[in-house]
C-alpha cells in the first residue's frame, strides 16, 4: 500500500486519536476502520478529516490503516468483546489462585485473535511469569500484561464525578496530566485532600481547567498578607479574597471585613519593615 494520506483514529480503550497512514482519501468521521496498532489489528473509528501526506510533519512513523471495516470485522469485534469479558474473569480466577497482588481491569483481543492485552493495576512490581504460563495454555494466543496507574484506570473504567457528570478523563480528556496541590492553593481552596480527590484517589483534574483563569484574575489583587492602614488608624491585613465578586477580606485582630477591591487599593499601604 502506498501511503498518500493520513487520518486520526480512535480506539475503544482510549479517548485519544492516533494518526495512521492510508491510501483512501474519502474516509468519513465516525466510519469504522481496521488499523495495525501496538496491540495488533484493532477496530477503530475515524476521528479526524483525511489529510494529504505532504502535510505530515511528525518524526513518528505512520503505521498503516489496513482497510475500511467490513461486516465481518464488526461481527468479529463483537465476538472479541465477549471473549474479552470472559478472559478478564478467567484471569482474575488465576490471579487469586496464585495470590498475586494485582487487579485486572480490562482484557482486549486483537481483531484476528492473535493477541490478548490484559490491563491491570498494582501497587508494586508483580512477578507474573507463572500467570503467563497458565493463561497461555488457556487462551492459546500471545498475552501482554500491561500495568497502568490509578488515573489511567479511572479513564478506562469511567464513573460519575463530584459535579454529577461522567468523568472528564473518560469523556474528552486525552492526556492524563499530573495535578499539583499548588493548583488548589492558587485557587484558594481548602486543602481537604479527600474532598479534592477523584475516583482515582489523586487530585481532581478539574483543578487544571480553571487554574489559568485564577492566575489571571489574581493579578489585580494585592498579595495575601499585605498590610493597610484604614481611617480608624488600625492596621488591617489581606487574609483572603474572592476573585469573582472582587472583594478582599481584611482582618484586624479578631475583626474582619469584606471590602471591594477598588476601595482596598485606595487604602494606605503599610511597610512591613517599619
Amino acid at each position: 500500500m502506498e501511503i498518500t494520506h493520513y487520518v486520526g483514529i480512535k480506539f475503544s480503550n482510549s479517548g485519544k486519536a492516533y494518526f495512521f497512514g492510508t491510501d483512501i482519501k474519502d474516509l468519513q468521521i465516525g466510519q469504522k476502520v481496521v488499523a495495525e496498532s501496538v496491540r495488533g489489528l484493532q477496530l477503530g473509528e475515524v476521528a479526524t478529516p483525511v489529510f494529504d501526506i505532504s502535510t505530515y510533519k511528525s518524526s513518528l512513523e505512520l503505521k498503516p490503516m489496513v482497510r475500511a471495516a467490513t461486516e465481518d470485522d464488526l461481527l468479529l469485534h463483537e465476538t472479541n468483546q465477549k471473549r474479552g469479558k470472559q478472559a478478564l474473569k478467567d484471569a482474575l480466577v488465576e490471579i487469586e489462585k496464585l495470590g498475586l497482588e494485582m487487579n485486572p481491569i480490562d482484557a482486549e483481543f486483537a481483531l484476528d485473535g492473535s493477541k490478548v492485552t490484559i490491563t491491570y493495576v498494582a501497587e508494586e512490581r508483580v512477578d507474573f511469569r507463572e500467570l503467563l504460563k497458565v493463561l497461555a495454555s488457556k487462551f492459546r494466543c500471545r498475552i501482554e500484561l500491561r500495568q497502568v496507574g490509578p488515573r489511567d484506570k479511572a479513564k478506562m473504567v469511567g464513573g460519575i464525578g463530584l459535579c454529577g457528570l461522567p468523568l472528564c478523563c473518560k469523556r474528552f480528556s486525552t492526556d492524563v496530566e499530573s495535578v499539583s496541590i499548588n493548583r488548589a492553593k492558587n485557587q484558594m481552596l481548602s486543602l481537604n485532600i479527600p474532598k479534592l480527590s477523584g475516583h482515582c484517589g489523586k487530585l481532581i483534574c478539574c483543578l487544571l481547567y480553571e487554574d489559568d483563569a485564577y492566575t489571571d484574575l489574581k493579578k489585580d489583587f494585592p498579595p495575601l498578607g499585605t498590610l493597610y492602614e484604614r481611617e480608624d488608624g488600625k492596621i488591617w491585613k489581606v487574609s483572603s479574597y474572592n476573585v469573582f465578586s472582587k472583594h478582599v477580606k481584611l482582618t484586624c485582630e479578631s475583626d474582619y471585613e469584606f471590602v471591594p477591591l477598588q476601595e482596598t487599593l485606595k487604602l494606605k499601604k503599610v511597610n512591613r519593615n517599619k
